[in-house]
């Protein structure tokens, strides 16, 4: 996906006054199956779902959710038929736009830091991360600059806690 591509998106949101959310979709919880995901949002199976460490399939989609004046393209992750995780992600491949995705990670800071309180971050040449924890989910944003390509990405995700015997 690149921003210009989906200006339409963004356009059809402010037309619809569609809310600028950046928590979970209205009706969506962690640990919720595919059939209650469905019950609750017009989803779309991803034709080639990614997959992550720990059985994480990202197998389902909706349409771009617009934050922090960008378009993100929802993904819902399931391991287990349970839903442990949510990433939205806005890429571009466009230099001049690459500002404005380092403008919607800070707003998306912002908000976490309303949200959530202050958050653990690092900071290294072309990435930036920002994490906060809230009841048994985990949420981060995370902006990445590879020469051309841009990244933003916010995720919940569900809290993998260990105590002392796992260590």
């Amino acid at each position: 996906m690149t921003v210009s591509r989906y200006s339409f998106v963004l356009a059809f949101l402010a037309a619809t006054g569609a809310a600028h959310a950046q928590g979970l979709p209205p009706g969506v919880r962690l640990g919720m199956t595919a059939d209650a995901l469905q019950s609750a949002l017009p989803v779309e199976r991803v034709v080639r779902p990614q997959r992550l460490a720990g059985g994480l399939v990202g197998s389902w989609r909706t349409a771009p959710i617009a934050m922090a004046g960008l378009p993100f393209e929802p993904t819902f992750f399931f391991a287990g038929g349970e839903l442990k995780r949510v990433a939205y992600l806005t890429v571009t491949d466009d230099p001049a736009q690459v500002p404005q995705l380092a403008a919607a990670f800070a707003e998306l800071v912002q908000w976490g830091r309303a949200q959530f309180g202050h958050e653990l971050g690092s900071s290294d040449p072309g990435s930036a991360y920002a994490a906060w924890s809230q009841g048994d989910a985990d949420i981060y944003a995370q902006h990445t600059v590879d020469g051309r390509r841009a990244t933003v990405r916010l995720v919940y995700k569900a809290s993998q806690r260990k105590d002392g015997s796992a260590l």
